[in-house]
């Protein structure tokens, strides 16, 4: 019988005796997957070997920044600001250096945490007791403690716990209790460590003690800086000013680390890359200069911990000081222009003249450059016999300035083409309806003929009242009425043109904030005020008192542009106190010029340079003139050529409207044919009008401006 060759096939297939013979079909898929999954894993291996020593040697610095970029961070500090110095070279604004303890505040640091380094610092250093700490700083303090932040807050009641978060926080310092807050000693001093720490924003830097650190602090602080988070050891400026007062005031001042930045400009400053506690000039040349005067910020590496804190500071780069002012002003000869404008006003105030007097004003400057050479000024309370440094009210205070202002008024009325070279009117009384009479003080009654030169050498009224009329179309006729105030519009603007154009009635531009433009009212506030008060207080005869200085006020520093523009052949130069930008030498101390700053003519007056001569000549008159009324003869006899104008203008003291004063003012300069010097003297509100303090004052200034830098040339 024949086997059955496919059973035997099988047979030998289960013995495994014999392969199948669809190989690919019988055998197993278990390796090949295996080696394949091997496979795999062993390319990944060397795929992260390879990356693994690419990162570690190839790119180990940059990934070494990279860490250290998420646990450092660079913070800035403020550096010295630069100096202030004297036309010599002399320092009025310097720089003391303190060793200092500051504390740079770390991320997600808490009260809690504050207050535990407060304390523990106030065992280490002589903190003195903050003299400005408040109430609320106490209760802050206070409530740094959790157990005391948990007490106060269970004392609120439901309403107030639905409050948002800081007001909530606000009720509750409302809940704590004035015996809760009486500390003692130690306890003050380290509610005052901690208010400085508290000021402090995010990794920001403060002074906790900037004073009379000793060197046993410093070491201390530095050997216990592991236990106090942010506290580090430094140096700090303290500004300190070296000039007289009138300076002094002048030069302005700098905010506190305490007081920041100012809030009405703190958005500005934080454009600029300032930090909220940065000082900054807050008041006059100070902060007119800040850009110049603030230095470029010390940079520090600092390094927090895991939880936020600042465990180490390590400076980068230094800082540099900020650049150094030169002024004009040469302190020795401030000093002498001050003392002499306190010794005589002095004298009026002593003798009764000055009673109602609400101080006087003096302003030198170069009518070349515009350098102000002194300012000087001081305030007098009516009763009172003392005075009290003002010479801020130069720039300031504005006052009626009288006849000193007339050659702005021959100006308007060439400009305007009423009159022409050096025409002559008639000076007479003045009747015009609705108004007293007006006259010139050497000529009560009669009928003068007068040139513009002797108008100015006598100062006549009824001249430049007449020059008034013709910019009306009006020739004078007695008991001529005048038009209204509407109808004399463009006059006033052309008058007041003229006048600007000398620097009266408008900004000079000196280099100081908050200047006054005086008062110069326009028609239309003229009228407001009639119609607002149902009264002509403003009338058009006032545009005739405008003519002859008896209207809008001015203040001192614009009297003194005013007459530098005359001395200089009418060129309109801006003031200035700062003439020179310098650098810092090795010691930081003035170095090289970084800017000269140029003379600046903001405009020339518009006329010819016949009718210029003749204002100068004019103005030479008035000292040199032999007419018996001369107004400033007294000046003549100056240690240098002088010209001048004197101004008397009718006032009234302030709070007695019935007690009759004058404002009794002069400008002046020298040497005549090549000015150096040009000054402003104002004296407001005394009961002489014959009184001639204001050429005695003009001409001990110049005569010690000739001795100081003439006489030896």
């Amino acid at each position: 019988m024949k086997k059955n060759t496919n059973n035997s096939w099988l047979d030998r297939i289960k013995k495994g005796t014999q392969e199948p013979k669809n190989k690919t079909f019988r055998r197993s898929h278990v390796p090949f997957r295996l080696n394949f999954l091997f496979f795999i894993i062993f390319t990944l291996f060397v795929s992260l070997i390879a990356r693994l020593g690419y990162l570690q040697i190839v790119n180990s610095e940059t990934l070494e920044a990279k860490v250290k970029s998420s646990s450092s961070l660079t913070v800035q500090v403020s550096s010295p600001r630069g100096m202030i110095y004297d036309a010599t070279g002399k320092a009025l604004v310097t720089n003391q250096a303190n060793q200092a303890i500051t504390f740079t505040r770390g991320r997600n640091m808490t009260a809690e945490d504050l207050l535990k380094t407060a304390n523990k610092l106030t065992q280490l250093i002589d903190m003195p007791v903050d003299e400005n700490l408040t109430t609320r700083d106490k209760k802050d303090f206070w409530l740094a403690d959790p157990a005391h932040l948990k007490e106060a807050t269970e004392r609120l009641s439901a309403k107030e716990k639905e409050l948002s978060t800081s007001e909530q926080y606000q009720a509750t310092v409302d809940k704590v209790t004035d015996e809760e807050i009486n500390f003692n000693e130690e306890q003050l001093k380290a509610a005052t460590i901690f208010k400085r720490m508290n000021n402090a924003y995010e990794l920001n830097t403060v002074f906790i003690k900037n004073s009379d650190v000793t060197d046993q602090e410093l070491a201390i602080v530095a050997e216990h800086a592991s236990d106090l988070p942010g506290v580090s050891t430094g140096t700090d400026w303290v500004r300190q000013y070296n000039a007289a007062d009138s300076i002094k005031s002048i030069l302005g001042s700098v905010t506190s680390e305490r007081q920041g930045l100012p809030a009405d400009q703190v958005e500005e400053f934080l454009a600029k890359g300032y930090s909220r506690n940065d000082r900054v000039g807050q008041s006059y040349l100070e902060k007119q200069y800040e850009d110049v005067l603030q230095g470029t910020k010390t940079q520090y590496e600092v390094t927090l911990d895991n939880n936020g804190n600042v465990i180490q500071q390590k400076e980068l780069y230094a800082g540099e000081k900020g650049s150094n002012l030169m002024l004009s002003i040469n302190a020795e000869f401030q000093a002498k222009v001050e003392e002499i404008l306190r010794n005589n006003y002095q004298k009026l105030v002593d003798n009764g003249k000055a009673q109602y007097s609400p101080g006087a004003y003096v302003v030198a400057m170069n009518p070349q450059t515009g350098d102000v050479l002194a300012m000087a000024g001081f305030s007098h309370e009516q009763g009172s016999k003392d005075l009290t440094e003002n010479a801020l009210g130069t720039i300031t205070n504005a006052f009626v300035p009288g006849s000193v202002v007339k050659a702005g008024t021959l100006a308007a009325g060439w400009q305007s083409g009423v009159i022409s070279g050096n025409q002559v009117l008639v000076d007479e009384p003045i009747r015009l309806q609705g108004s007293s009479e007006k006259s010139s003080v050497f000529n009560r009654s009669g009928s003068v003929p007068l040139n513009v030169v002797q108008a100015l050498e006598l100062s006549s009224n009824t001249y430049m009242i007449k020059v008034a009329l013709k910019m009306l179309g009006l020739e004078y006729v007695p008991n001529m009425g005048l038009p209204s105030l509407s109808e004399e519009a463009q006059a006033y603007e052309q008058l007041r043109e003229g006048f600007k154009q000398f620097g009266l009635g408008t900004i000079t531009g000196i280099d100081l904030p908050n200047e006054s433009a005086g008062i110069s009212h326009s028609v239309e506030s003229m009228k407001k005020f009639n119609e607002d008060n149902g009264q002509d207080w403003f009338t058009p005869g006032n545009f005739t008192d405008l003519a002859f200085g008896q209207f809008d006020t001015y203040t001192p520093i614009q009297l003194a542009q005013y007459a530098s523009t005359v001395a200089n052949g009418g060129k309109r130069i801006q003031p200035r106190l700062v003439k020179g930008i310098y650098g810092n030498d090795e010691n930081g101390n003035l170095g090289e010029v970084k800017k000269e700053m140029e003379p600046v003519v903001e405009n020339t007056v518009d006329i010819s340079p016949e009718n210029m001569a003749l204002l100068r000549e004019g103005f030479h008159q008035v000292v040199h003139g032999t007419n018996a009324y001369t107004t400033a003869r007294s000046l003549a006899d100056a240690k240098m050529d002088l010209s001048a104008k004197t101004g008397t203008a009718e006032t009234v003291a302030e709070g007695h409207p019935d007690i009759a004063t004058v404002n009794s003012n002069i400008v002046a300069y020298g040497p005549t044919e090549n000015p150096e010097i040009a000054v402003s003297v104002v004296l407001p509100n005394l009961l002489d009008e014959k009184d001639r303090m204001n050429s005695i004052i003009a001409k001990e200034i110049m005569n010690a401006y000739y001795d100081m830098f003439m006489a030896n040339r």
